[in-house]
């Protein structure tokens, strides 16, 4: 099975390629800036705001499947517009695709938890472009793509948000972490082994794949601080609710469904923080 890796040399798609390499298998992987570093993978320039490249590099790679583990953050052209035209070209290659979305997608407002039936509401500029990129997804490959919603994802202190909290922890950044801001942490390699799960079927539809602890950033915080050996007194607390800034406030996705479907069991933040919680590999 030929796979292709979009985003191969971000946070989530480092550990995809990663779990292939090590499981003997020679992806491809693509990266806007810099290549990875991974051995066993081969490497291509994408600009996804590109549609030539994009076609060039499908060319090359004949992918039997495609996983879109880019964010694009609320680049409209790069993680709507990229992601739709990925859509419509595996729809026209006949090509498998998973599709890595966001829990941004979902406003956050008039529901205790979120499952794979529920409709996206964004706040947010991000999750607007992943809920359009989702639509498309769903459309153009109705029979074979899956899209996979994931949550705050963490991992080994490679993470943005551990590295914010040894920043705040250590005074060289100043800010403050939310005590209203509440998600479903997942970790990293609990979320690629899952992918790779799902990549492997033919498994079309939603999919939520987040861990099953609801945390507000700050509780996420002070987690990441004890098993760093910090201070969590020097970790500084706010209401996001004061600031005005935009998103979701309590974004819980409900994984149960999905969890039922899987062998991959993903862990909560409780457990793969505490220290004593083996690393999968």
């Amino acid at each position: 099975m030929t796979v292709l890796i979009i985003g191969g040399n971000g946070f989530l798609g480092a550990e995809l390629v990663r779990q292939a390499v090590s499981a003997g298998l020679h992806p491809a992987a693509t990266f806007h800036s810099r290549p990875g570093s991974g051995d066993g993978a081969t490497w291509h320039h994408l600009d996804l705001r590109d549609p030539l490249r994009l076609e060039e590099v499908l060319d090359t790679v004949a992918p039997a499947v495609v996983i879109n583990a880019t964010s694009g953050g609320a680049d409209w052209a790069v993680t709507a517009e990229g992601g739709i035209r990925l859509a419509q070209a595996a729809a026209g290659r006949g090509v498998r695709l998973v599709h890595v979305s966001s829990d941004a997608v979902f406003s956050g407002t008039g529901r205790d938890r979120y499952d794979e039936s529920c409709l996206p509401d964004p706040l947010t500029a991000y999750g607007a472009a992943k809920a359009a990129a989702e639509t498309a997804v769903r459309l153009l490959c109705p029979n074979t793509a899956a899209v996979a919603r994931t949550s705050l994802i963490i991992g080994n202190g490679r993470s943005e948000h551990e590295r914010l909290v040894h920043a705040l922890a250590d005074g060289t950044r100043q800010g403050a972490l939310f005590t209203d801001d509440v998600r479903c942490p997942v970790h990293v390699t609990d979320l690629a082994v899952a992918l790779w799960e799902i990549t492997r079927s033919d498994a079309a539809g939603v999919f939520h794949l987040a861990g099953p602890d609801a945390l507000s950033r700050y509780e996420l915080g002070e987690l990441i601080a004890r098993r760093d050996g910090l201070d969590p007194a020097r970790l500084a607390s706010a209401r996001r609710s004061d600031t005005g800034l935009p998103g979701g406030l309590d974004v819980r996705l409900d994984s149960r469904t999905t969890q039922q479907k899987l062998r991959t069991r993903l862990r909560g933040a409780r457990e793969f923080l505490s220290g004593n919680s083996p690393e999968l590999t």
